[in-house]
């Protein structure tokens, strides 16, 4: 066992009338009668030195058997040119001694100003002793009151010293010379009781280490490996913005047509996603009164830019379905007519896109104060009622999201009979709805209400093997493309609604809502929960649900211990059995090896050191 000193600082040449040799560390090393090692041994050769010239190193024998090594480094200068071997050293001291001599104060600031500052640094609850070496010049007796202020001139005074030990946490010495009494008894005991310290400690933890090693001879516990990695799941991106832009391109559902001042057919529309937007299209189309939205801006903006045509003779009216033609909207603004295909393609695409909608206008209309008008125009259609146009900048809107989530949205028309144009029977009760939304978000409905089938000329159309609060939470996302069930089970059969109507994305958001559930379940919840996981398996194979029924027979292999156990567990069909039994976690082998460790401990052969 060994202790490893590290002593920094120059306590300087100060005692000339003393004919014994300088040096606190050579001068403690050769008087201490606990240190042994005769003067040649005490200072190595020149090639080891030469090893690591940065510090004067000491080798001897303190407490009989016990190694004692020094480094000494006085000199800033040559302790800054090696920085690596340096900063070892101080990192694997077992004591760190700072000395410094009272009359010179450039060695006090050397140390001060260059030594503490790597010492804080490396610092790890090392003990430090501070050595204040040598008598203050021009006065008789020294004074150690930490009050005195009579020695401020070219020495070091008490308070300085005291206030640097502070910040270390460290033990101040003042030692006015190098006799036996300051360093052989006060010195020297300081030292030499910090040494012992470190010796307990290192005993302390060469125990420590001898027991761990011996806790476990014989047969050690088994190593439990990690479960193997669940498989990831990859969301699908939102189509939303795309679908309803596609619904206008392909003019599915049309229930609106705009025509300019001299009666041309301009656009064609659709008043649901009109109204999703814009309180204006509302009160045009009568979903809202002027005393629900009393704002005398959006009304005036109505009244100047529509008008409804309800004449059966009007010129150009659609014959393709007579029965419920499309309501005939006239533009009264020339400029804003001409434009109204890309004002509603910007609408349609989400609202957001201003730049483009700019462009798009200035390519018809040259003049600039036209281009502003329609803009204005634009921006107040989109207006929020009893607000302040919010829409000016449009450079600074174009970053936010589409207006979708922040003015009127989809949601506004769910389960509502405002513009319904179908209604769905489910279990006896009837739930309202929007061909064009429906269109436009599923390609199973698209087909249905645009093909040769009952439900296209059907107004009540019956829906069958799914609960009215699972449809509700599939026509939710249709409209607004997001959903939240309330738990595993409704997420189940909001999967299978979504599988029967062919909407992807909806079972990938299903699958990662159960998922998510099940991660974020305990153990103990596991293993007391009603559900049965097998069943959930089961539901995902037979609905295409390949992610999810791969992740469920991970997940079950995983939790082999709680599942195993559980009477569900013998509904696995052999090739999942099979597949279980090979991922299972923890595997076969290590419970084999825990239960011959825990014979081993439990047998006669081992007892416990301590008792």
């Amino acid at each position: 066992m060994s202790i490893h000193i590290v002593a920094l600082g120059n306590e300087g040449d100060a005692f000339h009338q003393d004919s014994r040799p300088s040096g606190l560390i050579r001068a403690y090393l050769g008087r201490s009668p606990l240190v042994s090692g005769d003067e040649s041994s005490l200072l190595l050769s020149a090639s080891g030195a030469a090893a690591r010239p940065v510090f004067t190193e000491y080798q001897a024998s303190a407490f009989g058997n016990v190694k004692l090594v020094v480094h000494d480094c006085p000199v800033w200068d040559i302790f800054d040119s090696d920085w690596y071997t340096s900063r070892n050293l101080i990192g694997g001291a077992d004591i760190i001694v700072i000395k410094y001599n009272v009359n010179d104060k450039f060695s006090f600031h050397e140390v001060k100003d260059n030594y503490i500052p790597v010492i804080k640094r490396a610092l790890n609850s090392v003990p430090v002793i501070i050595a204040a070496v040598g008598t203050r010049q021009n006065e008789e007796l020294p004074c150690t009151c930490p009050l005195c202020t009579s020695d401020r001139g070219s020495c070091v005074s008490t308070t300085e010293g005291i206030q640097l030990a502070k910040e270390l946490g460290a033990t101040y010495l003042e030692l006015h010379s190098l006799d036996d009494f300051y360093i052989g008894k006060y010195f020297g005991g300081v030292l030499e009781y910090f040494m012992i310290q470190a010796l307990n400690q290192k005993t302390s933890e060469k125990m420590k280490r001898r027991k761990m090693s011996n806790s476990f001879h014989g047969i050690r516990p088994p190593q439990l490996e990690q479960p193997e990695k669940m498989p990831v799941l990859k969301a699908e991106a939102s189509h939303y913005n795309a679908d309803l832009n596609n619904l206008l391109l392909c003019c599915q559902c049309v229930d609106v047509v705009f025509h300019s001042p001299d009666l041309e057919e301009v656009a064609e529309a659709h008043k649901i996603v009109l109204c999703a937007v814009s309180h204006v299209f509302m009160l045009l189309f009568s979903v809202k009164s002027p005393a629900d939205i009393q704002d005398s801006s959006i009304i005036q903006t109505t009244q100047d830019l529509f008008t409804i045509n309800r004449d059966p003779a009007f010129p150009g009216a659609s014959q393709e379905s007579p029965g419920n033609p499309p309501l005939r909207v006239i533009v009264k603004d020339a400029f804003f007519s001409s434009c109204l295909a890309d004002i509603l393609r910007f609408i349609y695409s989400g609202a957001f896109q201003w730049e483009e909608l700019e462009e798009d206008i200035r390519k018809k209309l040259k003049d600039s104060g036209d281009v502003s008008n329609v803009i204005e125009k634009v921006k107040c259609i989109l207006k929020t009622p009893g607000k302040f146009n919010c829409l000016r900048n449009c450079k600074t809107y174009q970053a936010r999201k589409p207006l979708w989530f922040y003015n009127t949205s989809l949601k506004f028309f769910l389960n509502k009979p405002m513009l319904a144009d179908v209604v769905f029977e489910i279990q006896g009760t009837t739930v309202p709805a929007h061909r064009a939304i429906l269109v436009a978000r599923c390609e199973v409905m698209a087909a249905m209400f645009n093909g040769n089938y009952m439900e296209a000329k059907s107004v009540l159309i019956p829906v069958y093997g799914v609960s009215k609060e699972t449809f509700l939470s599939f026509l939710e996302y249709l409209y607004t493309d997001s959903c939240c069930p309330a738990g595993i089970f409704q997420a189940m059969c909001l999967l299978i609604c979504a599988e029967m109507y062919q909407v992807s994305r909806l079972q990938h958001i299903c699958e990662l809502f159960i998922i998510t559930q099940l991660q974020s379940m305990p153990s103990r919840e596991l293993a007391s929960m009603n559900l049965d996981i097998v069943d959930l398996l089961k539901k995902a194979k037979f609905h295409h649900s390949d992610c999810l029924s791969t992740w469920l027979l991970h997940f079950i292999a995983t939790n082999y211990l709680i599942f195993s156990q559980k009477p569900e567990f013998q509904d696995l069909s052999v090739e999942e059995r099979s597949f279980v039994e090979k991922h299972r976690w923890p595997s076969t082998m290590y419970l084999k090896q825990l239960a011959e460790y825990r014979k081993y401990i439990h047998s006669r052969k081992c007892r416990c050191l301590v008792m």
